[in-house]
């Protein structure tokens, strides 16, 4: 398991929900765990809100809406794209998000779904021309090289068809120094974004910087690492000191510049709402493949 697909794992299992992406806030909805999955289930309606309609029967004639959910986490978004008549393929590198990806397909046995287990660099592309209408990314397009992204897309999404990014880039201030600098990583810078993108034919259906929306989330991270984490990883390390007192410190020796980065990354209280606002710009784009 990487370090990428463990965090994603933790996330998951400490947070207790099926979603990995953040959720939205609306004004009505006050920031708190109890609301978490409510906020997230908002953060999926905005994303299918972007997607063109699902044909309404097959009997119609019209063509199925497909989509390709890129980097499509444990699945809920696609079995919701399923539920709600896309034909909807993931792909997902990680062994253990595969897993959960293919129990979302099995329970949706009569729906067409395909899941490619590789990073979207190495998508099959030549295999599918044109083959979808959408291509998504929630949140993971941090992770994917821009160029081959933008790249691919282009070869996957027929004429007409849409490019979705719902995603957090680095702003202008990222490397400043100033406190909480790099204490959140990922992100592409946004301005050499929008360069690459204007360097290609897609072009700009939407632009909403929702940083505001989903900058709560970093609240509920820290007081969840602050309260909860932080104090059991003290008291392991108490215990392990005591308990093998040689080894745990050769252990910390070993491992000082990752722990080093580690509490300071999650552990020194910078990780705030205003740091993240700062450092990070949340947006979600919409860019449709040129017809001509």
């Amino acid at each position: 398991m990487g370090s990428r697909e463990l965090g994603l794992v933790l996330a998951q299992q400490l947070l207790g929900v099926e979603d990995l992406h953040y959720g939205l806030w609306d004004n009505d909805l006050e920031p708190s765990l109890g609301n978490l999955v409510q906020a997230q289930q908002r953060y999926s309606e905005m994303l299918i809100g972007t997607l063109p309609a699902p044909t309404a029967s097959a009997a119609s004639g019209a063509a199925p809406v497909r989509v390709l959910d890129i980097g499509c986490g444990t699945g809920h978004l696609l079995g919701m794209l399923l539920d709600r008549g896309y034909e909807a393929d993931g792909v997902i590198p990680a062994p253990y998000l595969a897993k959960l990806v293919r129990e979302q397909q099995a329970r949706r046995a009569d729906r067409p779904s395909r899941l490619f287990e590789c990073n979207f660099e190495d998508f099959p592309a030549d295999a599918h021309r044109q083959h979808y209408d959408v291509a998504l990314f929630s949140e993971s397009f941090q992770y994917i090289d821009m160029n081959t992204a933008l790249r691919l897309v282009q070869q996957i999404v027929r004429p007409g068809g849409l490019m979705v990014i719902c995603d957090f880039f680095k702003t202008e201030h990222h490397g400043d120094g100033g406190p909480g600098d790099r204490s959140f990583g990922g992100g592409h810078p946004l301005a050499e974004f929008y360069r690459r993108v204007q360097a290609t034919p897609l072009e700009c259906v939407r632009d909403d910087d929702i940083t505001a929306k989903v900058s709560p989330n970093i609240e509920l991270v820290n007081e969840l690492l602050l309260n909860k984490v932080k104090p059991a990883g003290l008291t392991l390390d108490r215990y392990l000191g005591g308990r093998y007192p040689w080894l745990w410190w050769l252990v910390r020796r070993l491992l000082r510049k990752k722990l080093d980065r580690a509490n300071y990354k999650y552990f020194s209280g910078h990780r705030s709402r205003a740091t993240f606002e700062r450092y990070k710009s949340y947006h979600l784009m919409v860019y449709r493949v040129p017809t001509r």
